[in-house]
This record gives C-alpha cells, structure tokens and sequence, in this order.
C-alpha cells in the first residue's frame, strides 16, 4: 500500500508541517469526499423526496444510493435497516429514547460498560428521572478492557437492554463484540453496539455480528459533519415509535390521525443532510478502494511501533494495555499535566487531544483527571509517531524531567 500516494489525497496535508494524531475526535477528509459536496451544492442542489422536478429527482436517487451503499458496507440485510441521523449521538438518543418509552418500566435496568463515552451514558441517564430506570457498569479490568464475564456478572433478570462501545476512544480496547451479543441473546436482551471508533478500523458485517443496534460517526470515517448513522434491525424499527415528527416521516395526516411513513422514512423527520449524505458515499468508495483488511494491518503496525517507542520513553505511562487495541495511544508523562502537553506538542505541528475525552467515568474510574491521547488514521505513518516520541522529548525537557 503506498501511504505517501493515501496522504497525497487528503488537501490538509499539503504545504503544512502537521502531524496530525487526533482521528478518535475526528478525521481529516479526502479530496473526493470534499469535491462531491462542492460539486452537489453547485450543480445538483435539491431536497429530496418531495419534488416532482429533475433536480429533485437526482438528489433522491443519489440519497438513497448513499444509503444502498452503507447497507453493503457493512453488509446489512435490507436498506430499509439504515438510518440517517445528524451524528452518532442522536442516533443513541433515539434508541434510548423509543426504547425507554415503549418498553421500560420503574425498576428496569440497562447494563452499560465503564469505557462508555458520555453520548452512550447520558441518554441512557436521562431515562433514570423519566422512567425510575437503574443504571449498572460493566467493570474495566486493570489492562483497560471489559471482558464477557464481566458483562455476565451485571446482568440480571431486570435487565432489558445492554449498551457497550465496539473499541474504547481511550484504552483502545476492541470488545468481544459477537461473544456479548450472543450472551446478550441467550438471555433474550437486545445490545446496541456505540461504533462510532469500531466502524472506522474494523470490518463490520451486522449479520455476523447480529446486534440489535449499531451506530456509526460519519465524520470520523473520512466523511461529513453532522451525519450518523444508525443501523437497526427491522423488527425494532417497525416495533418502536418514531423519534421526531415533521415533513418526510408521514404518510397521511387528519385532524384526528397520524399514520407514518414505511422504513426508514419513518424515522428521518425533516430536512435532512443531503450534501452529507450524497458525499458520504464517496467516504465508502474511498475506504473500500484500500480495503479495510489494509487499513487493519497499517494501524495494527503503527499501534505496535507506537507502543514500543514510548513504551521506551522515560516517565510517558500508556494508559491501558488490552489483548486487543484499536488505533489509539492514550498516556499520561509524570509531572505534566495533560493539556500543557497538548498545547506544547501543537508547537511542533503535533495536534493530539488532552482531557476525559468524554469518559469522565473511566478516567475516574482510573484514577486519572485527564490523559493525553494520539489517535490514528490511514494517512499517519511511522514518521508521525517518531515526531510524536521528539515533541514529547521537548516538552519533558521544558518542564526539566529526565528526557533519555
């Protein structure tokens, strides 16, 4: 695979000494993926699925291409199983909120993990004072991983749905994803599955995996802002209620009556992100043109290089230490808090991210305020993480610690 051609792709890099190790927050966007919404909004711009117009015409076709594509991406049964939401977030806040209103009860409870991101914690937290609902966690284990066992541990016969992430934005630890599903079933509990980190360095086939629920960032898959998706079996789409009402999620309305539209409309109320969506596909084309059995084996390379090197840096402590750890180095240098570490590596052009990195539970859970993170996509190299490993150097040697 020929990264400098890859990095050639991406405008940010051109003319710019940046290093640039912040994909978990969000990754840069190719060309193609940026010339696709310039080129909709200048020569194809329309709303979809309410004109009779051409332009109309085009745009819903297109739409509904994009959506086509995701289902074979990650290999879905039918299209009508893909959601397009406004972002991750909302896709979660959905499901939390049509589950909670048809099926839960005072007293239930939803198992979630200790690595949860806030956006898979608040919604579900939201339906404690609403519904009486109980929250349990999942323990993470000293190497920053939950396993299946400790999953079974939590659950019991209140529990109605479980919610885990696919890879941790913090330790990088990859879930039994499929193990936990099939534990899940065998007690009759539905699963959501936050991919939001998962979907951008794994394979995913829903059918294999079999979750009820799937949720994927666009804008961290080399894709738009202010898209998600949400994947959902039928079954739970034509059983839960809608989640917003508008234009586009109807089929007839009386002064006395409301019936829906069919699948997936029924959840997609509104004007919805077009240009987002039409480019996304662009996003899928730009991932399958490398082949995600590529993407694995680069980021598994320079996760492995990554560790080695600080692992050797005297006083950088890696948070986390999983079997199995997705893109993301996380750590922590004795003696310098977090975001002056951020904040002096950016002088270098090396732009990571310092905080909880909306896990507040783990990083409490850890023991830690903050940590320092260098998260990886398919344009970083072995180069980055060297400079990465220098600027680290310099900023140990400002605040007078032993640098060797």
């Amino acid at each position: 695979m020929n990264l400098s051609n890859i990095k050639k792709e991406f405008p940010i890099f051109k003319n710019k000494n940046l290093v640039y190790l912040d994909s978990a927050n969000s990754s840069q966007k190719p060309q193609s993926v940026i010339d696709r919404i310039n080129d909709f909004y200048s020569n194809e711009f329309s709303n979809v699925g309410r004109s009779v117009h051409a332009l109309s015409i085009a745009a819903t076709n297109n739409y509904e291409n994009t959506r086509i594509s995701v289902q074979k991406y990650i290999n879905a049964k039918s299209k009508d199983e893909i959601v397009f939401t406004k972002g991750a977030t909302e896709a979660i806040n959905l499901v939390a909120n049509t589950f909670g209103q048809k099926y839960l009860k005072e007293g239930d409870e939803i198992l979630l993990t200790e690595l949860e991101h806030h956006s898979n914690y608040v919604p579900w937290h939201y339906l404690r004072s609403l519904k009486g609902i109980k929250i349990r966690f999942a323990e993470v284990n000293e190497d920053g991983e939950v396993s299946v066992e400790s999953i079974a541990k939590k659950i019991t016969s209140n529990t109605k749905i479980i919610a885990v992430t696919h890879l941790s934005n913090v330790t990088g630890a990859i879930l039994p994803i499929k193990e936990i599903t099939e534990l899940a079933h065998s007690k009759g509990i539905p699963i959501l599955i936050d991919g939001c980190q998962g979907a951008p360095h794994l394979k995913l086939d829903m059918q294999d995996l079999d979750c009820d629920f799937y949720t994927i960032s666009c804008h961290k898959m080399y894709g738009p802002t202010g898209l998600g998706i949400l994947y959902a079996k039928k079954k739970w789409l034509e059983e839960l209620p809608p989640y917003q009402g508008g234009g586009g999620m109807i089929k007839e309305v009386k002064k006395n009556s409301i019936s829906y539209g069919d699948l997936p409309s029924k959840y997609e109320a509104g004007t919805m992100a077009t240009a987002q969506v039409v480019a996304f596909d662009q996003s899928i084309k730009f991932l399958e043109k490398i082949g995600m059995d590529n993407v694995i084996q680069h980021e598994k390379e320079l996760i492995n290089y990554g560790q080695e090197i600080l692992r050797k840096n005297n006083s950088v402590k890696l948070v986390g230490n999983p079997k199995k750890k997705g893109a993301v180095l996380s750590f922590t240098i004795e003696g310098i808090h977090p975001h002056d570490i951020a904040t002096i590596l950016d002088e270098d052009g090396v732009a990571i991210r310092a905080g909880h990195h909306c896990c507040q539970i783990l990083h409490e859970t850890l023991g830690m305020a903050a940590t320092a993170r260098a998260s990886l996509g398919i344009y970083n190299t072995k180069d980055d993480i060297d400079q990465l490993n220098s600027s680290i150097n310099k900023c140990k040697k400002i605040f007078n610690l032993k640098w060797i």
